[in-house]
């Protein structure tokens, strides 16, 4: 896990090959923030470094009762992303994301846009 901490330099979260990254998003837009739950956040955004395009997709798993995490690291997974960007995670997700080789990175500052993370990745 690697946690960002916002006295760092901003350039810590720079990605240095194209990738796609995930971000937990509480809603669909880049003005949306950045979601406090990453198995129940209302929408995930698949961000590809390479091409600048930015995708929303709706996580159908946010209402399950069970497994939300797990159900949602399956189905990012899905779209060949190398990280996932959230303010929190669930025990159980660590080992999944680390068997799927998927960096996670906890962002604490909630306040944080999609479009400002999405900056602090790009410069």
């Amino acid at each position: 896990m690697w946690e960002f901490d916002e006295t760092q330099k901003k350039s810590s979260l720079k990605t240095t090959k194209a990738m796609k990254v995930a971000i937990a998003s509480q809603g669909n837009s880049l003005e949306s923030k950045l979601d406090k739950s990453f198995g129940r956040c209302n929408f995930f955004v698949v961000y590809d470094t390479e091409n600048k395009t930015v995708e929303f997709i709706e996580n159908p798993n946010k209402d399950d009762d069970e497994k939300a995490g797990s159900k949602s690291v399956q189905m990012v997974s899905t779209r060949n992303v190398s990280k996932i960007i959230s303010s929190d995670f669930g025990l159980r997700i660590k080992p999944l994301l680390d068997s799927l080789k998927i960096q996670m990175i906890v962002l604490r500052n909630t306040d944080k846009t999609i479009g400002q993370i999405i900056g602090l990745l790009s410069h």
